[in-house]
């Protein structure tokens, strides 16, 4: 029993001790970091300050015991490594992490003792190596040794890595005296082996997307790249060997063997790599997967072999020797679910520095040639002095059926091709003649033609068919033989030469050319393609005419339709130079009558903006000045009526973003001629106003001929100056202004004869000596036109012309015959008893009474009251 409860007793015991030991560990493992890390921190600072010339920034730092245990981990937090002169601001790296693990016996070493590292990783983060135009690197910011202080320890940590990862990286080389740029993205990479020992073999995996730019010039763009290596070190001799590896660009796989060494300041390259195997699937799988197709579901037939060497010493004035080679032999591929197949295809080609110097660098295409059905297509040429001034030779010259290439090979196109493509050419030229402008060095000859092209896309409203066209290449010049196409209704003809192309392709100089465009029908929405509703959400900016166009069109069109206007017979000159088409000595039958243009519209600048002259000889009035909505918002009067006009405007202004006229940014002049017109006031509610409220006046009736009309326009109003109307004897003229959103202020005035003014008037006037008599004839009478041209009003002073003019009538009378004596002016005035009923006891109106009777009895009149009987009151 005794020994039972003994064993017990130490097994809780021996319990307790492993619980108590756990413990105390998990406390070490938290604490030890918050002791230790102040400690790191400044061997950090150390090591950066004694050995870099660059500054040093960073977060945070974070020591633990658990992420790599056994090892203790450093990490470092949002780390940045700035240059300093001549790269001052530009960043040498930079991450989110980076990490160092190490022993945790290393911890406990003194602060001027060197902790021994085991591993370092880094990720999401950038490398830039940069070289200057004076061909400076920021990447050596190691300080010399003689300039370090000898009394103190210059590094803090030394280096036994037996593994290292970069993750998520990306690495950025500029050179910027060549303007080359290349970027590997996505870097992604693991290294593990022995760096204590002197030779080991390093085994890495990678994976990364390489775009290469020279000069501006993209050649490669994220292409997938990865390679799978040991690698032989030798860190005694700087020699690095390919030993077991298997490389990829995109799909294309590699094998590598040889070395690089680093000898003094150079490096001496012995390598070699060729493809696996030969199948011709490897040309396809050089290209990215997107674009190659499904490579397992593919029959091929013949070799295709890349292959290539690479030997001799890289220094600051020598480039490798190298040898690259593509080769095929009568070789074919089929897609499984396409119809036709490539076949006949031989490749020649080469890539080569024989001598390291880089100005012998050159590309020979020796042979190209394949054939889809019995379509064949051949090229060869070569580019030497590839570094300096290259110099180009080429030819090309074959038939293909367009809508073969669909069906041999998968392309992700929206729309189908179809069209016959036949190419004879060469060219022959160096980049000096191009880049100083000495385009006759080039060398062109041959000629390009495409019949039975059709093309159906989503920015064309209906399908284009190029029946045929044909281009003749020659120095500095290419001429555009015929080009016949039609869409929709409309059909096209157009021939030239095209100027400088060479300077606007290579020097970003504009093109130049001219012209002659031809068509029987020209209907614009056949070549305006209707946005979707999204698109026009979503739509910021207007069309913006070419930059880089300087073109000259001679235009002539038996047909044009634009909107709901059909002109005919059109011709002239449209220039498209700086953002803007310049119009000269345009032309058309419209309109029963011909019209001519001259003037711009520029789209240069935020706000594009159109300046013209028009001419209008013998226009329909009506058709011309409905369908126009610039014509009807300057006169919308003039819609009612009928004739010709012959009328000059000039006009300039804003165009709003779907290029129609802002109207309220319009200024000009218009003046106009009335021929033969006739008008129809049932169309006006102005005209018909004005007929209703004016007894004598009959608007029909009004004779516009020969009439002429002078308004301008600003800031959205239209100012009308005075027009002299014509109708019977009476004579009218009208002014004023309106604005473009039917807003009206016009002024008539009308010189009205006496004899519309009623009995009464003419009456006072008979009995008037014949010298007062004759200067009375008319009187004036304004009125004025107020509210819309759909809601017109109307308001005049005639009442008070008409007072005024019997006021003036009596006081007249009363001056002539003021020695006749009151019995003489009272019965002129017919003021007194009626002299036929001497009976009649009504009490006698005053003059005043009689005065306002005569009055009313004239606007009456005047007006186109029927006057009503006037009943006599008698006494009682």
């Amino acid at each position: 029993m005794t020994t039972e409860k003994n064993k017990k007793s130490i097994g809780k015991r021996i319990l307790k001790w492993v619980v108590s030991i756990f413990l105390i560990l998990i406390i070490a493992l938290v604490s030890i970091p918050f002791l230790f890390k102040d400690k790191i921190v400044q061997m950090v600072t150390n090591t950066v300050n004694n050995n870099i010339n660059a500054t040093v920034t960073f977060k945070e730092t974070d020591l633990s015991l658990f992420t790599n245990f056994p090892l203790a981990s450093l990490t470092v937090s949002d780390i940045a490594v700035t240059n300093k002169a001549p790269f001052l601001g530009d960043t040498l790296y930079s991450a989110k992490e980076l990490s160092f693990s190490m022993k945790i016996t290393e911890l406990l070493k003194k602060a001027d003792e060197v902790i021994e590292l085991k591993s370092i990783a880094t990720k999401n983060g950038q490398v830039n190596i940069i070289f200057n135009e004076k061909n400076v690197g920021n990447y050596d910011i190691a300080i010399a040794k003689e300039e370090t202080n000898t009394t103190t320890t210059n590094n803090s940590f030394s280096f036994d890595i037996q593994e290292y990862e970069l993750e998520n990286m990306k690495f950025v080389y500029l050179d910027r005296s060549t303007n080359l740029k290349l970027h590997l993205n996505d870097i992604n990479h693991i290294g593990k082996g022995n760096f204590a020992q002197d030779i080991l073999d390093l085994d890495t995996k990678s994976t990364a997307n390489l775009s290469l730019d020279v000069d501006s010039v993209n050649y490669l763009s994220n292409v997938a790249i990865s390679l799978d290596a040991v690698l032989g070190i030798d860190l005694k001799n700087s020699k690095y060997t390919f030993k077991d590896n298997t490389g990829f660009i995109n799909q294309l796989p590699l094998e590598f063997d040889g070395f690089i060494q680093l000898v003094d300041e150079n490096q001496l390259y012995d390598i070699n790599f060729k493809t696996p195997t030969s199948e011709f699937k490897n040309l396809l799988a050089l290209l990215p997967k997107q674009y190659s197709g499904n490579l397992d579901a593919i029959k091929t037939e013949g070799n295709f072999d890349l292959k290539g060497s690479v030997n001799g010493i890289l220094s600051t004035e020598r480039i490798p020797a190298f040898d690259i080679t593509f080769s095929s032999k009568n070789a074919m591929f089929k897609y499984d679910d396409l119809p036709k197949a490539v076949k006949n295809i031989n490749i020649d080609a080469q890539i080569i520095n024989k001598t390291g110097n880089t100005d012998d660098t050159y590309v020979n295409v020796n042979q190209l040639n394949f054939k889809i059905d019995e379509d064949a297509f051949s090229a060869n040429g070569n580019i030497a002095n590839l570094t300096t001034n290259p110099k180009v030779n080429l030819a090309a010259k074959g038939n293909i059926n367009l809508a073969n290439i669909n069906k041999a090979y998968p392309l992700k196109l929206e729309q189908e091709l179809a069209g016959i493509l036949k190419a004879d050419v060469t060219t022959s030229f160096d980049m000096n003649a191009i880049e100083k402008g000495n385009y006759q060095n080039i060398k062109n000859t041959g000629t390009i033609a495409v019949s039975d092209f059709k093309y159906d896309g989503k920015d064309v409203a209906n399908p284009f068919y190029i029946t045929k066209t044909a281009i003749t290449f020659n120095t500095n010049t290419i001429k555009l033989n015929e080009f016949d196409a039609k869409t929709g209704s409309s059909d096209i003809a157009i021939d030239g030469n095209l100027n400088n192309f060479y300077g606007f392709l290579f020097n970003d100089e504009v093109l130049k050319g001219n012209f002659n465009l031809k068509s029987n029908t020209f209907k614009v929405s056949d070549f305006l393609a209707e946005s979707s509703a999204e698109e026009q959400t979503t739509k910021t900016s207007a069309l913006k005419i070419p930059a880089f166009l300087d073109c000259t069109f001679n235009a002539d069109a038996k047909k044009v339709v634009y909107d709901n206007i059909n002109l005919s017979n059109v011709s002239g000159v449209i220039y498209v130079k700086d953002e803007a088409v310049n119009l000269k000595n345009l032309k058309s039958d419209v309109f029963g009558g011909k019209i001519g243009f001259d003037g711009n519209v520029s789209t240069k600048g935020n706000t594009s903006t159109f300046a013209l002259d028009l001419k209008l000889d013998k226009i329909n009035i009506t058709e011309s000045f409905s369908a126009l909505d610039m014509l009807k918002a300057i006169a919308p009067i003039a819609s009612t009526i009928g004739g010709n006009i012959n009328s000059t405007i000039s006009l300039s202004g804003n165009l709003n973003e779907d290029m129609t006229p802002n109207l309220k940014t319009i200024t000009g002049e218009l003046f106009g001629k009335l021929l033969d017109p006739k008008l129809n006031t049932s169309n006006s509610k102005v005209l018909s106003l004005l007929g209703s409220k004016v007894s004598f006046l009959d608007p029909n009736q009004l004779n516009l001929d020969g009439i002429n009309a002078f308004l301008s326009f600003d800031n959205g109003i239209v100012n009308i100056k005075p027009i002299p109307l014509k109708y019977k004897d009476v004579g009218i003229e009208i002014s004023g202004n309106h604005s473009f959103d039917n807003v009206m202020n016009y002024n008539v005035v009308f010189d009205v004869p006496v004899k519309y003014l009623g009995t009464e008037v003419t009456n006072l006037i008979a009995k008037l000596n014949p010298k007062d008599a004759a200067e009375i004839k008319s009187i004036p009478v304004k009125a004025n036109l107020t509210g819309s041209f759909t809601s017109p009003t109307i308001a005049t002073n005639i009442q008070d012309a008409t007072a005024s003019l019997v006021k003036n009538l009596v006081e007249r009378q009363k001056q002539s015959l003021i020695n006749s004596g009151k019995d003489k002016l009272t019965d002129l005035l017919g003021l007194g008893k009626d002299k036929k009923d001497s009976t009649n006891t009504a009490t006698p109106p005053t003059n005043k009474d009689a005065t306002k009777d005569k009055i009313k009895d004239v606007l009456g009149g005047l007006f186109g009251n029927k006057k009503k009987d006037t009943v006599k009151k008698e006494n009682q």
